[in-house]
């Protein structure tokens, strides 16, 4: 297989210890908007991994990305992410990167492939504060529109454990089988879906 356009992630150790702000996601400005959407940046690293973290760990024992990966995505392909803010703190997110293949393999956890036509979900997730307000599906909503929007972005795809796969079914997703990568012992259902029409899917979403 030829490594050409392929970006590798280079290993890189997490550091927590400074510039975590006092209150995780919150953006000091001088004039911070109620309510914003707009992609990452690498930035925003260290208050994804904090959200990411809490969310995650507690359940699963483990993270989709970890703070090294979070910032090779969002310097990679910034594009395909999508924060929300509230007064300048972030809320909740989505991660993506570009993908080549028709099913995910173990290397789309790690790789972006420029050239690809699927954008991959790695993950989305809500700081414990803005939970059980309607801010996942909205975000969500947002974000294939998003995607929408650009050209080269076909479909989306993400793996999902069978319990989530309702909430995705109605965004338009569709499961496509068991999904080739595992995380310990934790198996997935793949899901993909096409970005062409979304639009017409809000009714459904209960957005």
């Amino acid at each position: 297989m030829s490594m050409q356009g392929v970006h590798l992630l280079k290993p890189e150790a997490p550091c927590l210890s400074s510039g975590i702000p006092e209150s995780p996601g919150c953006q000091r400005r001088h004039t911070l908007p109620a309510s914003e959407f707009r992609c990452l940046t690498p930035e925003d690293a260290v208050s994804v991994f904090e959200i990411e973290r809490e969310a995650f760990i507690s359940v699963s024992g483990t993270c989709p990305l970890y703070l090294d990966e979070i910032r090779h995505f969002l310097t990679l392909c910034p594009e395909l992410s999508l924060g929300w803010f509230e007064e300048g703190c972030l809320a909740a997110f989505i991660i993506g990167s570009l993908w080549d293949q028709e099913r995910l393999s173990q290397e789309s956890l790690t790789l972006h492939r420029p050239g690809g036509r699927t954008a991959h979900l790695h993950v989305l997730a809500v700081h414990r504060t803005f939970r059980q307000q309607g801010k996942g599906p909205i975000l969500l909503w947002r974000y294939l529109q998003h995607l929408g929007g650009q050209p080269a972005v076909r479909r989306a795809t993400l793996m999902c454990e069978d319990a989530l796969v309702p909430f995705y079914e109605r965004f338009g997703f569709h499961a496509v089988g068991p999904c080739a990568v595992t995380v310990g012992s934790l198996t997935f259902t793949e899901l993909q879906c096409a970005l062409r029409g979304h639009a017409f899917l809000r009714r459904n979403s209960g957005c």
